[in-house]
């Protein structure tokens, strides 16, 4: 392969440089996936138990996705500016300052004080999955699925340990002297704070500079790039980026919609800490741990096959969930990895998509602003989700987020007819 070749297809003429990457931003993702599970394991929890109301139980998913909306544009536009560096660990370490927020907000008791710093806390869910942007940026595209779902994969050790060791971090919280539900944000806060300092010391070459510096090495380089995708299998241009971002979008809702409420459902039929976050777990394990596997069906197969493949899953998910009775960890814990999987596949498929079509010239902010559509999706099911349950029940939720994934389908069907 020549250099011109090499740079036209997006990677490093120097494997090893893409390997040290990816290498930087697998330790970064083991330490953030632990942060952004206390949110999930617990956020609805703390909120229910400072409010004494289950209506608003779905608020804090909804806020610190909403946060993490407004950081994917920031994270997006420092990485366009400067590189995928100081924006992720600019991220993170907003996210580190919103869990110390929480903390703080529940030993004074101040519910308001807790809603903002979830907002703050949600910096850290929109680095953690800007990240995956950055494995992609030297990676050929016959390659990006498997470049995506390495660094997606890493989460998974920080995401499986971290709801599991709610009930530890509770006690150590009630030594303390903070409430128990809080603990959790002890771990968030310090493994964000870790993750910022990895990638700011040891993400070097930037990935998002070293591909426009190979880019601008040939002037044919984006567009040779852009060929290389396949075209009887992807709309170009704003046609892809509408493509993967209505795939990830709708993965997001139903996930967080359904995620949101579970805890707050076995809560409601008597059990504890130990497991919901167990089923919590089991949820973040299938959302990351099968992305080396959906990464080569993407590569093997196709990007909108895994797509339709995503809305099938998810609709398993919601079909289980609201069969399962309220006492059944085994089956409410089945239906959350069928959640994580329809996420995954929905994930990786329309992070291909956008990557694919998107120059480098415009990638970053391009990105950035497909998060924030994804952030704004995963906010409106998490408030939702609550007024749901309220209303009507957990199992109407579920099926409900069920029906809605199999707007996947017609989609990636019209995309496939399009010349």
């Amino acid at each position: 392969m020549t250099r011109t070749t090499t740079a036209a297809a997006g990677i490093s003429p120097r494997p090893e440089v893409q390997r040290r990457i990816l290498t930087v931003l697998v330790a970064g993702q083991i330490l953030s996936g632990a942060g952004l599970a206390a949110g999930v394991t617990v956020g609805a929890l703390l909120a229910q138990d400072m409010l004494g109301y289950t209506g608003l139980a779905g608020l804090p998913s909804a806020l610190f996705t909403a946060g993490s909306a407004l950081a994917a544009v920031a994270v997006g536009r420092v990485s366009q500016a400067r590189g995928r560096r100081p924006g992720l660990a600019a991220g993170y370490l907003t996210g580190a300052v919103g869990s110390a927020g929480v903390l703080a907000a529940a030993v004074l008791g101040r519910p308001v004080l807790l809603f903002v710093a979830l907002f703050v806390y949600g910096a850290g869910t929109a680095t953690n999955l800007q990240a995956r942007y950055a494995g992609a940026d030297l990676a050929a595209p016959a390659h990006r699925g498997r470049a995506v779902s390495t660094v997606l994969v890493a989460t998974t050790v920080g995401g499986v340990a971290g709801p599991n060791l709610a009930a530890p971090t509770g006690h150590l919280a009630e030594a303390l002297g903070i409430p128990h539900l809080a603990g959790p944000f002890i771990l968030a806060g310090l493994a964000y704070a870790l993750a910022a300092l990895v990638l700011a010391v040891w993400l070097r070459p930037d990935p998002l500079l070293l591909a426009r510096t190979l880019a601008e090495e040939e002037e044919a380089a984006a567009a040779a790039g852009a060929a290389a995708a396949d075209p009887a299998d992807l709309p170009e241009g704003r046609g892809g980026v509408a493509l993967g971002g209505l795939v990830m979008v709708l993965s997001q809702l139903v996930m967080v919609a359904i995620m949101t409420m579970t805890p707050v459902h076995m809560h409601g039929h008597g059990h504890g800490t130990a497991a919901s976050g167990l089923v919590i777990a089991v949820h973040i394990g299938a959302m990351y741990l099968p992305s080396p596997l959906t990464g080569r069906l993407v590569d093997r197969h196709g990007r909108l096959k895994v797509a339709a493949a995503s809305g099938l899953t998810l609709l398993a998910s919601g079909t289980v969930a609201a069969l399962a009775p309220g006492d059944s960890v085994p089956l409410l814990a089945l239906a959350l990895a069928l959640l994580g999987l329809g996420w995954n596949f929905g994930l990786v498929a329309g992070t291909a998509i956008i990557t694919d079509t998107v120059p480098l010239a415009t990638r970053a902010r391009t990105q950035g602003l497909v998060d924030v559509a994804v952030a704004v999706a995963g906010a409106t099911g998490g408030m939702a989700s609550g007024i749901v349950v309220a209303a009507t029940g957990y199992p109407v939720l579920a099926l409900a987020g069920g029906v809605l994934s199999l707007a996947l389908l017609p989609v990636v069907a019209a995309a496939r007819r399009r010349p």
